[in-house]
């Protein structure tokens, strides 16, 4: 190399290596090994662009090759510098497609997987979902004796929506922040202890007044699941063995379908209402009583509904060969997290007890945290707000000052019941479709909201009341079909609130109802973008704000302006509408 040549090529030595290329004078294997990773970045940029490219790129791609590689390397094996800009053009143009490579695969992989999804659908609504003794051609003569098969649910293994996120840094630093609120709410809560006590207060009073008398729930719920595992199984199965060869088919149906309706309404509805109203138990305690009656009650309804058009499709003749549900496969349908009965369902192949440990933990810091919302955002401000004269002002402010604890609640309750609460029994059981909502939050309707927000019950009204119905009286009855699910649902909500709280405010029965209703049409499925789900948002905020701030008021009336003789209609009349009156 002569004098001449090493002066010029040291200026673009530097140059190359600000913009990051090899060294000239790094050795030639390092030099051609650099070269050839060019080249090929060259080439695998080249060709994920001609996949999103236009045809004319796609027409200029050789010839643009043919001069990166003509450019690639000098003679005397030195990196050319416009090589090297090359390449980072190239590079930035790569990060450029990089996202509309990925929405395509993406694409195609969402397409491939729902096409899955579909043919596993079809083949589980085959006719092998009766009992082998029982073929198509022998439940065709008794069609007509139950809904279609084809509109059951298809359980399938899949993870819960939050367990993938979670995975995500972004989503998981989402989940730290609300870590972080419950400290400062911690925090707070012990600062003004000390300083009005002189003391720390750790005595989570309103945790053990909400879950006191135990000794009453703890018998109250072991007598609801020993009457539903004994009671519905064996007149099913008593029903059953004698219905093929019973003369009076129609007389011996209505006689045990009577035993069950009647077991339904007293030991499953009477007795457990009477026994809290009696004991007059605390809120959760409550809760936990009427929830359980509530999931027995529809877990029952759907081992017979699921059960009895099986022994209805059999020919007589076949009889001794149908299998009826063992009592281990109802035993765990009781503990399952699902309302539709099956006789399988898909398995996991291991249990994971530290997952299980994780969800209980998580389930018990939301106690926590709801705690702490009521202690520092809820009763300061109810209790004031009640002694105060009513006034629209003051309604108003109370609305908007309630939407953060509501929606705090709103999430707290999702997360630890419908995330935590039933995947960890899901685990414990090795129960593999972990679907029990979908990612509501981006809903754009209320109408997708309603169905993703609760898949649990949204599966059982769908299947037991929507399709029922349709079924029963014709396609042509959607919309009383869907009248009919909303009634059922908001008149079960205010049922378990109304109970639970000790008075009748039918608040959540009219947003149900009134709101619910007016907006599943005005905001349905067609309505897409985000300005949808903006607004999606704000009238879900507000309905919490409107329950959290009318429910409370309501209560601290009835703790203010106990009535000596009420009447039916002080039963039924608002108290928080006169009690402020007085004060």
């Amino acid at each position: 190399m002569t004098k001449g040549a090493e002066g010029k090529s040291l200026p673009i030595a530097a140059k190359a290596e600000r913009v990051g290329a090899p060294s000239i004078l790094a050795e030639p294997e390092e030099v051609c090994s650099s070269v050839t990773m060019v080249g090929e970045d060259n080439i695998s940029v080249r060709n994920r662009r001609s996949a999103y490219g236009t045809p004319e790129e796609k027409n200029d791609l050789p010839r643009r090759l043919e001069g990166d590689w003509s450019l690639s390397a000098s003679s005397n094996g030195r990196i050319d510098v416009d090589h090297t800009m090359r390449r980072m053009q190239l590079l930035t143009e790569a990060e450029k497609l990089k996202p509309a490579f990925m929405k395509g695969v993406d694409s195609h992989f969402t397409e491939f997987v729902n096409g899955l999804v579909a043919k596993s659908v079809l083949l589980e609504s085959s006719p092998s979902a009766f009992p082998a003794a029982c073929t198509e051609k022998d439940s065709v003569k008794t069609k007509g004796s139950r809904a279609p098969t084809e509109h059951g649910k298809v359980f399938i293994a899949r993870r819960s929506l939050l367990d993938e996120l979670f995975e995500v840094d972004h989503i998981q630093t989402i989940y730290h922040m609300f870590i972080a609120l419950l400290i400062l709410f911690i925090l707070s809560t012990l600062v003004v202890d000390f300083i009005d006590e002189g003391r720390l207060v750790l005595e989570f009073d309103l945790l053990v007044y909400a879950f006191g008398k135990f000794s009453v729930v703890a018998p109250t719920w072991l007598y609801m699941f020993l009457f539903t595992l004994v009671v519905p199984y064996g007149l099913f199965h008593h029903w059953a063995t004698g219905y093929p060869s019973s003369n009076h088919k129609i007389i011996r149906s209505v006689f045990f379908g009577s035993f069950f309706i009647m077991f339904q309404m007293i030991c499953l509805g009477l007795v457990p209402l009477y026994i809290t109203l009696t004991y007059e138990l605390p809120p959760a305690s409550c809760f936990i009583v009427i929830l359980e009656q509530v999931r027995l009650v529809m877990k029952s309804h759907s081992y017979i509904r699921e059960n009895v058009p099986r022994v209805i499709s059999c020919p007589p003749q076949k009889s001794n060969s149908l299998q009826l549900p063992q009592v281990s496969q109802y035993l765990y349908f009781l503990f399952a997290p699902t309302l539709i009965y099956r006789d399988h369902y898909p398995r996991t192949p291991t249990r994971r007890w530290s997952y299980v440990a994780t969800k209980f933990a998580q389930i018990l810091g939301s106690l926590f945290y709801a705690y702490y919302i009521f202690v520092r955002l809820c009763i300061p401000t109810y209790r004031n707000f009640s002694r105060e004269n009513f006034n629209l002002r003051g309604l108003v402010l109370c609305i908007f000052n309630s939407i953060l604890p509501g929606v705090l609640i709103l999430f707290l309750a999702f997360f630890a019941f419908l995330h935590c609460w039933l995947n960890a029994f899901a685990e414990m059981l090795c129960f593999a479709d972990r679907m029990f909502y979908k990612d509501w939050w981006n809903s754009t309707s209320f109408s997708n909201y309603y169905r993703t927000w609760n898949v649990v019950v949204h599966d059982w009204l769908y299947h037991y009341a929507y399709r029922d119905f349709l079924w029963f009286f014709g396609e042509k009855s959607k919309g009383a079909a869907m009248f009919l699910v909303f009634t059922v649902s908001a008149a079960v909500h205010e049922y378990v609130l109304g109970v639970c709280f000790g008075y009748f405010y039918p608040v959540l029965f009219c947003l149900f109802m009134g709101f619910g209703m007016v907006f599943n049409f005005i905001l349905h499925d067609r309505r897409k973008g985000p300005i949808w789900n903006v607004i999606m948002w704000t009238l879900l905020f507000l309905g919490q704000g409107v329950i959290i701030c009318l429910y409370t008021q309501e209560w601290y009336a009835h703790r203010y302006c106990p009535l000596k003789n009420p009447t039916f209609l002080d039963y039924v009349k608002p108290r928080s509408w006169a009690c402020q009156v007085k004060i």
